[in-house]
């Protein structure tokens, strides 16, 4: 009976340790979106400041899905083109860059709160919902457009 309490106890330490500077438990699908914490927090700090409403062009063919309980947003690109070299803002505060978001209604791309960081270097959080997520974008093209958000379920 110790012998498995001590080896599920060391089991649990090799997942911590080994996800020390990830943003996420999990690796992300996309090679390009594999970081470290601090890779994620020194390419936000390049992105600021914010576009702001000079930038504004509409809203943007697609949909981000908002998944509290994994921390992330889901985005699609419903247009007719690849979105390149996208920086997705959430709340005008916080920012990740993304190198593709292709189009496509069967491809979403994963953005986990932990890789969406601001100008101070912290990353995004909920806050327990003290900060919803009110608002997402993507600057791309130097222009900035709103994606409709939903929940998931």
């Amino acid at each position: 009976m110790r012998t498995q309490i001590l080896v599920i106890a060391l089991a649990g330490c090799g997942l911590i340790v080994g996800c020390e500077g990830r943003p996420t438990l999990f690796p992300n699908s996309d090679p390009a979106l594999q970081k470290t914490s601090t890779q994620f927090a020194a390419d936000a700090a390049k992105r600021f400041p914010y576009p702001g409403a000079d930038a504004r062009n509409g809203e943007a063919p697609g949909r981000a899905e908002i998944d509290l309980m994994m921390a992330q947003l889901q985005i699609l690109n419903s247009g007719d083109d690849d979105w390149k070299e996208v920086d997705v803002w959430v709340n005008q505060s916080y920012v990740c860059h993304v190198p593709l978001i292709p189009r496509g209604k069967l491809t979403v791309k994963t953005v986990a709160f932990g890789m969406l960081f601001d100008a101070k270097g912290d990353s995004f959080s909920t806050q327990g919902g003290k900060n919803p997520v009110n608002r997402i974008e993507v600057a791309r093209d130097g222009k900035l457009y709103t994606i409709p958000m939903r929940l998931a379920d």
